[in-house]
């Protein structure tokens, strides 16, 4: 013991390797500093007060279950000094000699003293150490005092006689133990003596000072504090270690849990953009054609309101739902955690196919709503047509069948009867000129039912009731021939005037008949050319304006026909004057009377003016449906080829390398709201494309560029915008995690435009390769196919420039690894292969807690309590493949 008394720790003690402890950092930490002193406290030369260290020792010694009393006497025989070094040391000594000889005393007290010059202790005089020491425990005691009031630790005596430093150690590490709030720093005895009561009950450190005489002494035993203090570090420095080991795993977790709540993110926002287009395909699908055009009209209204309403908001959430995608992968990537893969069918690609098929299928429903349209308009023209002619050939056979069904004949004079002949045969011709307009409706009705008209049953059966009677009228009027050529040869006297009249009044009252259906004919124009402000349309000029002046050119020959009509009836008249015969009223030759010829030539002569009118008026509606074809063409032609250009202008933005990243995102911020706020020249060309629809104009000559194309390009210009904006934030998070400097971000930008030879912002495996070489990589094949799983995880065949930037920075950033992550639960293990439950709810958040308890599995061994969890394939699990 008393060689002991004059040892000299070296400073290369038992830690004087280097190992890293609490407070690491290359230096010696305070738990070396704390392993000096307890080594220094045993040996130097002059021991604090002999209470002190008897106390000290009695501290150590009780966790072998023994004690000392007297110092020379209780350590002559060396065994509790080998005791008193194992429990320092955690190591065991060789194994004493039992005898109670002075030689067997010596012997133990040797081996005491050659363990000590194992671990590098070398028996000398106390010095420097113990300054190293002292100052080591000082710095520690300093840094955790310092943010209580009234505690300045400075040295190891007039620093701790109020007892507040004391009590501030303990509250830093322990605050449920003491209230610090309470205490005064005029009560010192008080202070020092609730720091020795709480320390020995609760943090198992045994009284080794007296409050009185720390008080009372101008300046108390700086060895004896020292000592005292020295307890207090053991005693939490195993909990400050657990909770950097539970930070360090608090880290770890925190990022887990947010990618995991990125991943559900975009399952649900994919499975709702999925579930949303697979409900709507099925309605453009529908293809069930309405009855009316006003019906019909009601779903084209329908669908215009989907393209304005419900599928811009659906196009910012696919475009919302990729940046997601790609900001994900980035912090997955920057984590170091493997790649995302969605779930099966919702993957980007699959949305991008499932929309593009929502779109080919709106292409093919607005189409076949603007052919059912057209369908319907020609069918309500044709039934109108069919309409009117039906009425007019009811009209001209009611009470036809009723004449020729008479036998008025047989009680007929010769005048009587050669006026029914010639009736009859005036009848004839009459009947003669109707059979076109029969056919007329007869083929109206053909194409209705060509064109499946919803009211084609009736339409059919009231042309079988008309070709019947038709049928009728000629058989009964062959019979009404036969029989009046049966007693032609009784009547030989007939007035030729009336005969003559009545012959050449039918045709005319036929023809006028024909113009007044045709002035009533209705008329579809869809299109009109038209040469500066003069009226030169094709189909409505050409056609039916020349029609009309070429029928007006006819008016003074038909006049004179009329005329000459009339002057019969007038010449008969006259006859009838001059001669005394008495006229009658009804010319027996014909049902046609000069009032009828006048009155339908009146009404004749008033539907012209009224033809000239329709005209006019839809000419003028082709003029204007040609001004909306000019005005939405002026449109179309300036914005498509702006959004051709600003397409470019981003391709070329998102391979330019000048300036910061920061600067790249403010000129794309700036450019994505110029392109916003050009929305307003989208909706006005909407608006001309509605009017253009509901004028009903399907084609326009002066542009090349439709409603869809624009649509399409718009929404194209919106991702792609976006999209370059997401993938410069991403190289922004990839600069600031990487730590990678802009210098480097535009050297590996100028690296990889070199060898993207297509310009597309992605290499080919071949291109991918040259570039590394160019880099100084020496790839073999296998080396390179790993890269590439790195680099292209999805097999796309193309690298792009983040997952190239990626590479670029990960083999030289810092990342947490499984094997970080398994060292910090073995420290909140206490060294086990296993870690309780207990243990995680004690060391970690309550959130983080819970989290690794639902995860971890059990942990499979015959020494562990029931319940404990396996640590180590929780830890490989992070940094594996993701469940989701």
């Amino acid at each position: 013991l008393h060689l002991a008394q004059n040892l000299r720790v070296s400073d290369r003690c038992a830690h004087s390797s280097g190992t890293r402890g609490w407070g690491g950092g290359g230096k010696w930490g305070v738990k070396k500093v704390m392993s000096t002193i307890e080594w220094q406290l045993l040996f130097q030369k002059r021991c604090p007060s002999r209470g002190t260290f008897t106390a000290w020792c009695n501290s150590h010694l009780r966790k072998a279950g023994t004690q000392i009393e007297n110092i020379e006497e209780d350590f002559r025989n060396g065994l509790k000094l080998m005791l008193l070094l194992e429990v320092i040391s955690g190591e065991r000594l060789p194994k004493p000699d039992k005898g109670k000889m002075r030689f067997h005393k010596i012997a133990n007290v040797n081996k005491a003293l050659e363990f000590i010059s194992s671990k590098g202790v070398k028996l000398v005089s106390i010095g420097a150490e113990e300054t190293s020491a002292k100052e080591g425990l000082l710095l520690w005691c300093q840094r955790k005092t310092a943010p209580y009031r009234n505690v300045n630790v400075q040295n190891f005596h007039i620093s701790w006689k109020d007892g507040l430093a004391l009590c501030a150690l303990i509250h830093r590490h322990r605050p449920d133990l003491i209230d610090y709030s309470k205490l005064r720093k005029d009560d010192p005895i008080g202070n020092l003596n609730t720091a020795f009561e709480v320390a020995e009950k609760y943090l198992d450190i045994p009284k080794m000072l007296d409050a009185d005489d720390i008080v009372n002494t101008p300046k108390p035993d700086e060895k004896a504090i020292m000592t005292y203090v020295s307890c207090f570090y053991h005693a939490f420095a195993g909990a400050e270690q657990a909770e950097t080991a539970a930070n360090r795993i608090c880290k770890v977790l925190a990022v887990n849990q947010e990618n995991e709540k990125l991943m559900e993110e975009y399952e649900k926002l994919a499975s709702e953009l999925l579930e949303w287009i697979r409900r709507t395909i099925p309605w453009l699908e529908n293809r069930v054609a309405e009855q009316t055009m006003h019906a019909m009209q009601q779903k084209l209204e329908d669908f215009r309101d989907y393209r304005r309403v419900h599928k811009p908001p659906k196009v910012q959430e696919k475009c919302q739902l990729e940046i997601n995608f790609n900001t994900l992968q980035t912090k997955l990537r920057l984590s170091n955690r493997p790649a995302f893969m969605p779930s099966e069918g919702k993957m980007v690609s699959d949305i991008a196919n499932a929309w593009k098929g929502l779109e080919q299928v709106e292409k093919g429903y607005e189409e076949w709503l603007l052919t059912e349209i057209r369908r319907l308009e020609r069918l309500d023209h044709l039934a109108e047509k069919f309409k009117q002619k039906s009425t007019l050939h009811e009209s001209w056979t009611t009470g036809k069948e009723e004449l020729l069904s008479q036998k008025d004949y047989e009680s007929a004079s010769l005048m009587e009867i050669r006026a029914l002949m010639r009736k009859h045969e005036a009848f004839e011709s009459d009947l003669a000129a109707h059979q076109d307009r029969v056919e007329q409706i007869a083929a109206i009705a053909q194409e209705l039912n060509e064109l499946d008209y919803y009211d084609a049953a009736t339409i059919n059966a009231q042309c079988q009731g008309i070709c019947d009677q038709w049928d009728n009228l000629g058989t009964l009027t062959q019979k009404r021939r036969e029989s009046l050529e049966r007693v032609e040869k009784l009547w030989e006297t007939i007035d030729q005037l009336y005969l003559e009249f009545a012959k050449r009044a039918a045709p005319f009252n036929n023809w006028m008949d024909g113009a007044m259906e045709d002035l009533q004919d209705m008329f579809i124009v869809h299109r009109c050319w038209c040469c500066s402000s003069v009226i030169n349309s094709f189909f409505v000029h050409t056609i039916l304006i020349t029609a009309h002046d070429q029928f007006k050119a006819t008016l003074p020959e038909a006049d004179k026909e009329r005329m000459a009509i009339m002057g019969i009836h007038n010449e008969i008249l006259k006859i009838a004057q001059t001669y005394g015969i008495k006229v009658v009223g009804e010319n027996l030759y014909t049902v046609l009377s000069p009032q009828d010829i006048s009155n339908k030539w009146e009404a004749v002569k008033q539907l012209v003016p009224m033809r000239d009118q329709t005209l006019q008026e839809e000419v003028a509606r082709q003029q204007s449906n040609e001004r909306l074809r000019r005005q939405f063409a002026a449109q179309a032609n300036i914005i498509g080829p702006w959004i051709q250009t600003k397409m470019e202008e981003i391709s070329h933005m998102s391979t330019d390398i000048a300036g910061s990243l920061e600067e790249q995102m403010s000129n794309l911020k700036t450019y994505e709201q110029n392109i916003i706020n050009y929305k307003s020249n989208i909706d006005k060309l909407e608006g001309d494309h509605q009017l253009s629809q509901e004028g009903l104009i399907f084609d326009n000559k002066h542009t090349n560029y439709t409603m869809e194309h624009v649509r399409v390009g718009w929404e194209q210009l919106l991702t792609t915008i976006a999209r370059t904006i997401n993938e410069v934030e991403n190289q922004i998070l990839t600069r600031d995690a990487k730590g990678i400097s802009q210098e480097q971000l535009n050297e590996f930008r100028a690296s990889f435009n070199h060898f993207d030879r297509k310009r597309n912002g992605m290499m080919d495996p071949d291109d991918f390769r040259a570039c590394l070489i160019s880099m100084g990589y020496d790839l073999g094949e296998v080396e390179f196919a790993r890269i590439m799983t790195l680099v292209d995880p999805n097999n796309t065949g193309v690298v792009t420039f983040q997952a190239f930037i990626d590479f670029m920075t990960r083999e030289t950033a810092e990342t947490d690894t499984a094997e970080q992550v398994m060292a910090s639960f073995k420290i909140l293990a206490s060294d086990k292969l296993y870690i309780t439950v207990e243990e995680l709810r004690r060391e970690l958040p309550p959130e983080q807690a819970e989290y690794c308890i639902s995860r971890m599995t059990k942990y499979i061994g015959g020494d562990a309590p029931p319940g404990s969890l396996d640590y180590i394939s929780f830890s490989s699990a992070l940094y594996g493949e993701s469940d989701l």
